[in-house]
Order: structure tokens, then sequence, then C-alpha cells
């Protein structure tokens, strides 16, 4: 059976993905790239922190005087950057894997396709 499946042919799909991969594999494990476009996700990791942090005066008011009395704004903005770009770098490197990963096994299966057609 497993035999069967590495035999089949590259789908127009995965010949797509092969040839898009070989382009821009390079481009985007580049450090600039990983934090640029891993942004979103860590905008969408730290906004909750913040806003939990901003409307915490509401639903507890000792946190609200602690916090205003051993408040500083740089520790939470600094901890809000660090969040945002190791979120962002690790889920870009954790996507640029994946892709290499299937772009290894796609090109494995290429050649043992090549080679059983010889």
């Amino acid at each position: 059976m497993i035999d069967y499946l590495c035999s089949m042919p590259l789908t127009n799909d995965e010949k797509k993905f092969m040839e898009w991969w070989a382009e821009n594999r390079s481009r985007q494990n580049k450090p600039f790239y990983l934090v640029w476009m891993g942004i979103p996700l860590g905008i969408a990791f730290a906004l909750p922190i913040l806003l939990n942090f901003l409307l915490g005066r509401y639903w507890y008011k000792r946190a609200d005087s602690v916090g205003a009395s051993q408040f500083n704004p740089l520790v939470l903005g600094f901890a809000l950057i660090l969040i945002i770009t190791f979120v962002g770098i690790f889920y870009k490197k954790h996507t640029w894997d994946q892709r290499e990963q299937k772009y290894m096994e796609l090109k494995a299966k290429k050649t043992r396709e090549d080679r059983n057609l010889t």
C-alpha cells in the first residue's frame, strides 16, 4: 500500500508548489522577512494581554490599585514587543520548516518517479 502511494505521480498542485518553493525558499528564511510577515500573528497574541491589563481595573479593584502603584509602562511595552517578535519569528520559521519538509518529500517522490520511468 505504501509503495503504491509513493509511486503515484505528482499532481499539478504539487508541481506548482515545488516550482514556487524553489524560487521563494531562500527569501522566506531571512530574519527580516520572518519578523515582518509574522507581526500580525504576534499582535494577535499581544493584544489580549494589553486589553486584559487596560480593562483589569473594571473587574478587579485591588489589581488596579497595586498595578497603578507599581506600573512601569516601559516594562509593558518591552514585554509586548518581545512577545510580538518571538511569536512572529517562531510562527514563520515553523511554517518555513513545514514547507521545506513538504518540498523535500515531493522532491524525493519526483526522484523515485523519474527513476521508475527509466
